[in-house]
């Protein structure tokens, strides 16, 4: 444990920041899985509408630098290439 004020605070902040983060990423994954599966689904609307969520989930970690921008679009990309193939299909 560190015995210096300005270490200590660090520490206490550092943990608040990695909870932070933690939940954020979490919440990011589930957005992006919930989008995944709706995609693999057959509505769709639903894939749609779950896109657009993951796809704000996943600008907003990279502002916040959770993720790298090219992860991000990455990650963008290939859930909007399936949901047009969907809706090819459809």
């Amino acid at each position: 444990m560190p015995n210096i004020k300005s270490a200590i605070k660090r520490v206490k902040t550092s943990e608040k920041r990695r909870a932070l983060n933690a939940s954020q990423k979490s919440a990011l994954r589930s957005a992006v899985k919930t989008a995944d599966q709706a995609i693999a689904g057959t509505d769709v609307a639903a894939a749609k509408a779950a896109l657009i969520t993951a796809t704000k989930k996943l600008d907003k970690a990279v502002t916040k630098g959770l993720i790298h921008k090219n992860a991000a679009a990455r990650k963008k990309s290939r859930l909007a290439k399936r949901l047009n193939a969907l809706s090819a299909q459809a």
